[in-house]
């Protein structure tokens, strides 16, 4: 079982910890021993996560979780995982697996029962990674992430990914690298969704046939609303007779976060970054 610490204990000990590394010499290679073991041990963190596992439960989070949940894991329209009570007493996702493929339809969480036992894994280890990023900053270093071939990236950006059908260097992307560090700037095209709602234009259709469109107001498992083209406001509960089509304006983003491999996305990251 993974220890509870209480957020007040955590930010003393990251304060200790930080006052501590100025006298300590640096973790050795592979993360064991030296500070960042020491940090563990004080933060009283259970097992590192499975870094694997992790990175392939990122893919998983990203089109299933953080909608709701936000882009790293720290609450949007959903609870903050990071803080949950049972993210931190799971250890090998004995209690977040049975969770996700249940769902708590009570509290507007859908049922993933789609999800394979190793893939419910993959999100737990995921999310554990997240609780040790925010309570362990002592041992963790943001590393150089622009290992890729430009080139590449720019052949990727105008052919296989289609990043250029919306996207221009010269339009929107004009001078992006000078706004956003490679590794904002890479999270930004990998989970556009947590920078902002890629919710476009909704189209509400009543039991009658009348159809309205506008721009979302509110949008949850029980409340439709929205401004029409007019400005007028209008609200429904979302019943059976109630249909609501909904623009998905980060449709082919969510789809490539499926398909990208490694190469395209140091490439693409690396492209990007050229563009000052």
């Amino acid at each position: 079982m993974r220890i509870f610490v209480h957020p007040l204990l955590a930010a003393l000990a990251i304060a200790s910890a930080a006052s501590l590394s100025a006298q300590e010499p640096p973790p050795q290679a592979g993360g064991r021993g030296g500070r960042g073991a020491a940090v563990r041990d004080f933060l009283g963190l259970g097992a590192p996560p499975d870094a694997e596992a992790a990175e392939r439960g990122a893919k998983l989070y990203a089109p299933n979780c953080a909608f709701c949940h936000g882009e790293k894991a720290t609450g949007a329209d959903g609870p903050d995982l990071v803080r949950s009570p049972l993210v931190l007493h799971d250890d090998k996702g004995e209690l977040i697996g049975p969770l996700l493929l249940k769902g708590r339809p009570e509290k507007g969480m859908p049922a993933f029962s789609a999800l394979t036992p190793a893939q419910a894994y993959d999100i737990a280890e995921f999310l554990h990674l997240k609780v040790e990023i925010a309570a362990n900053r002592g041992t963790y270093h943001t590393l150089n992430i622009v290992t890729g071939d430009a080139k590449m990236g720019e052949a990727y950006f105008n052919g296989p990914g289609r990043c250029h059908a919306c996207h221009s260097p010269t339009g929107d992307l004009a001078h992006i690298a000078a706004r956003y560090q490679p590794d904002v700037l890479q999270n930004r095209f990998l989970w556009p969704g947590g920078f902002g709602s890629g919710i476009g234009k909704i189209t509400v259709t009543l039991p009658g046939g009348e159809s309205i469109s506008g721009t979302p107001k509110r949008l949850d498992d029980f409340t439709v609303s929205l401004i029409d083209a007019s400005g007028n406001y209008h609200s429904w509960a979302r019943t059976g007779s109630v249909q609501v089509v909904i623009e998905d304006r980060l449709a082919e983003h969510r789809q490539l976060l499926g398909k990208y491999t490694d190469a395209d996305v140091h490439n693409l990251t690396a492209y990007l970054v050229t563009l000052r």
